[in-house]
């Protein structure tokens, strides 16, 4: 299955023992759209001194309603910057799905337009 839809981000800076390059984050997104609820996740970033290089990792644990089907998931993002260049993988972290979604598996694209935010999202479920 392939859906997509709309979500709000807010991004929480956290104190790190550590001083830049490296940083923190509490994430919270509201999920719009065949996907609906709100997830909660903390992310650790790292920009280098080469302007547009950076990479960073993290895991938000999702409470939805997907396509009618209730429970959570937790989502693992890995995404780097290549002098500009961007990719990013986020997957579903394998047997992390509770509720009507046990078993499910699959991956979310995120885009960013006009400082909107959307996600692809394919998956399947057993």
């Amino acid at each position: 299955m392939q859906i997509q839809g709309d979500f709000d981000v807010k991004l929480t800076p956290q104190t790190s023992a550590d001083s830049p390059p490296w940083g923190r984050q509490r994430i919270e997104k509201t999920f719009h759209g065949p996907l609906a609820g709100s997830s909660i996740g903390e992310m650790l970033a790292v920009r280098t001194e080469v302007k547009g290089s950076a990479g960073y990792v993290a895991l938000e644990q999702v409470s939805a309603t997907l396509e009618g089907r209730k429970g959570t998931f937790f989502l693992q993002h890995s995404g780097l910057m290549d002098q500009g260049t961007p990719t990013l993988t986020v997957s579903v972290v394998p047997d992390s799905a509770t509720g009507e979604l046990k078993g499910l598996k699959g991956t979310m694209t995120i885009q960013i337009e006009g400082g909107k935010h959307f996600y692809g999202f394919s998956y399947s479920l057993p």
